[in-house]
């Protein structure tokens, strides 16, 4: 069954910030896989380098819950996570596989 509802997942950089560069490879890793699965439909930064956003689809809170915890950036502390549950109601039409 297709999830219906869509998520926003807020990394903010957290106490580890200065690790990054050392985890950079598996998180890229990371963003990879959840573009190839399907799951991520858009990975950006949060401005003036506050962390990253990836917006994602096609999953349950819970497994996108495990999918995000297995981020190394996550599991080292680099950042701090928010997951945000949108249920669709309204697209412009470039969006519209986007509705139930």
């Amino acid at each position: 069954m297709r999830e219906k509802n869509m998520f926003v997942v807020l990394l903010r950089f957290s106490a580890n910030k200065a690790e990054a560069t050392r985890y950079m490879s598996g998180h890229q890793e990371w963003i990879k896989q959840g573009l190839d699965d399907g799951v991520f439909l858009l990975v950006g930064s949060i401005q003036p380098g506050l962390g990253g956003a990836v917006l994602a689809h096609g999953v349950s809170k819970e497994a996108l819950q495990e999918r995000v915890a297995a981020d190394p950036f996550v599991a080292e502390d680099v950042v701090t996570t928010e997951i945000i549950e949108i249920a669709p109601g309204m697209a412009d039409d470039r969006l519209k596989f986007l509705l139930p």
